[in-house]
């Protein structure tokens, strides 16, 4: 786990060292351990790498170069695969001078070039400067559950793991850069905004399974080297499902034990961290080291479901109960997350990093498991509601699309100012941002086309987003074994009535096949989000300070009608309606732009 950044300049201008280091040196929370720039003025690249060591300490400085000098590699994450790639390049006669994978990455883009990243397990957002073809290679994960964003200021690009790494140079200045409205209006979509977009003019991700190149010319490639709809749906009889379920997890999470350094998991006792943690006890000596943290209030509190899934397993259990009011640190969340985020229970995935990283470096998790396999109450009551069987299909999509958004078009226009309502005037966030996956989702069930929309965009807009920036914001490092390319294809292979069954019961066969190793109270638990009541103190407590920091605020005053944004509050505080994420989501826009600063165009 480490951060990334650089330039690639078209016009082979130089980028001075100390803009180099002040990049570096906005990402030190990414990587506090060791510190590596590869910079060749003369053709105006480098490629750059704060590094958290986890595989290889000593060797694993990075960036990695070929013995002739004409290709760096740096990477931000790891490949769990390395053994296996490692033991065949030795055995086809490559010296390899470290035991780190990322040099594997180097050898193998050697002998095989682009096309290498198909046999890499991981997790990794990678940067290749290849001085033979003169170019530079920026890849993202399969599903991305690393970051990478590029700020593209032609003749020169700028890359990194974070936007704040681009603002740390001299000659960008963040308070000049413009806020992307476009992007502003998808975030009152979604509750985050998804990728490409970002908050910023210019500043766009790589997206997840994709490789970019940058020469010379001003046209750049952009390639997907992997695409989880290429699966097909096919029929398993349970006992066959469950076997090769069980199978794939398991080996996704031995794979990710890999490490020269202490590691521990997230666990909640939910089904998702219970059978991540139960695997883990399968392949170590030592009891594994879990983390959890809970609230005295019980509607929110699954301490004693951790409890239980760590005496079950032997685990070496840490638990703390936590100020359930966490929103002091709300402000230093947003700087992590670079973008404004709806979601509350990014806060609390603060605290249990911070707890973790006392005694770990790495903490396997349970994300991706309610994306994969259905697990969020909203697919059971939206398959549920009556009419949604005899929808046709772009009927059923527009269904699901608006049961999943925040602020409605109608809710939206009446929320804008009149010149902001002219500017985003024919931008449909459906067409814009979810009709695309839709199309790439037809041939699976409905089921199926509905997790892979939230795949997509959910996951790595926002789910993913949590355990990585506020993992790397205490220094550790977060692995995702549900998140294997294996487990993801195997979950697209399998069709939806084994995720949701017609009764309603989500994760179906997941929670049958999890019960021998968790048990039956743990794998048919009612699930609980992980989360905080803001809705209950915007209506008390923290009505004021709430009601001073939407009103207060200059980019909440620029774009919105003070009545609008006055009657939610009213509504809301008085009970005559439930505005809890739409206030939620004003107040993170309106503190995010108030420590991230950036002008309305």
């Amino acid at each position: 786990m480490c951060g990334i950044f650089g330039y690639w300049d078209r016009s082979r201008r130089a980028l001075d060292d100390a803009s180099l280091r002040a990049m570096a040196g906005a990402l030190v929370h990414r990587g506090p351990d060791d510190e590596g720039i590869w910079h060749q003025p003369a053709r105006g690249v480098a490629v750059g790498n704060r590094r958290l060591s986890i595989i290889d300490i000593g060797g694993g400085h990075q960036p990695f170069v070929s013995d002739d000098g004409q290709i760096a590699v740096v990477q931000n994450g790891e490949i769990f695969n390395y053994v296996e790639l490692a033991a065949e390049l030795r055995a086809q006669g490559v010296h390899l001078r470290s035991h780190s994978d990322t040099e594997v990455i180097l050898r193998l883009y050697e002998r095989e070039g682009i096309n290498c990243l198909r046999r890499l397990n991981g997790m990794f957002a990678i940067a290749i400067d290849d001085a033979r073809e003169d170019a530079l290679y920026l890849v993202r994960d399969r599903i991305g559950v690393k970051p990478l964003y590029v700020l593209d200021r032609h003749p020169q690009l700028l890359f990194a793991s974070e936007i704040k790494a681009f603002w740390a140079l001299p000659s960008v200045e963040r308070s000049s850069a413009a806020i992307d409205l476009e992007a502003i209006h998808h975030y009152l979509t979604f509750n985050y905004i998804p990728a490409p977009w970002t908050a910023y003019e210019g500043v766009r991700h790589v997206m997840p399974g994709t490789w970019m190149k940058f020469t010379r010319g001003a046209h750049v490639e952009t390639r997907r080297w992997w695409n989880l709809a290429d699966q097909h749906e096919r029929d398993f009889s349970f006992d066959h499902w469950a076997e090769e379920f069980m199978s794939t997890l398991d080996d996704a999470t031995r794979i990710r034990l890999r490490a020269d350094v202490p590691f521990g998991a997230f666990l909640s006792g939910g089904v998702d961290s219970s059978t991540i943690v139960g695997l883990m006890a399968r392949h170590v000596q030592r009891p594994v080291k879990t983390f959890c943290i809970g609230f005295e209030d019980p509607r929110y509190d699954e301490s004693a479901f951790a409890l239980q899934a760590a005496r079950r397993f032997g685990c070496d259990h840490t638990s703390e109960v936590a100020e359930l009011n966490m929103l002091a640190n709300w402000p230093r969340v947003l700087h992590h997350l670079d973008q404004p985020h709806g979601d509350a229970s990014f806060m609390p995935t603060l605290r249990v990093s911070e707890l973790a990283a006392k005694h770990v470096k790495v903490v396997l998790t349970g994300d991706g498991g309610d994306e994969l396999f259905a697990g969020y109450d909203k697919y059971a009551q939206f398959f549920a509601r009556p009419g949604v069987d005899g929808l046709d299909e772009a009927a059923f999509q527009r269904r699901y699309f608006d049961s999943i958004s925040l602020f409605s078009p109608d809710a939206k226009r009446a929320l804008y100012r009149p010149e902001l309502q002219k500017q985003l005037d024919g931008i449909d966030s459906f067409s814009a941002a979810a009709q695309p996956w839709f199309d790439e989702a037809a041939h699976f069930d409905r089921v199926n086309q509905a997790l892979y929309l939230d795949m997509q965009l959910l996951l790595s807009g926002n789910n993913l987003v949590k355990p990585d920036r506020l993992g790397m914001a205490v220094s550790i490092e977060a692995r995702t074994p549900f998140l294997d390319w294996r487990m993801m294809e195997f979950a697209f292979r399998s069709r939806g009535h084994t995720k949701l069954s017609a009764d309603g019961d989500k994760k179906n066969w997941f929670k049958r096949a999890a019960v021998p190793l968790i048990g039956e109270e743990l794998a048919h638990r009612k699930k609980q989000m992980f989360t905080v009541p803001v809705g209950d103190w915007f209506k008390g407590e923290l009505h004021g300070w709430l009601r001073d920091t939407l009103t207060g605020s200059e980019l909440i005053g620029h774009l919105f009608q003070p009545s609008e944004v006055l009657t939610m509050l009213e509504r809301h505080r008085s009970g005559t309606a439930n505005f809890t994420r739409e206030l939620r989501a004003l107040a993170a826009l309106a503190l995010w732009q108030q420590g991230a600063g950036g002008r309305v165009a």
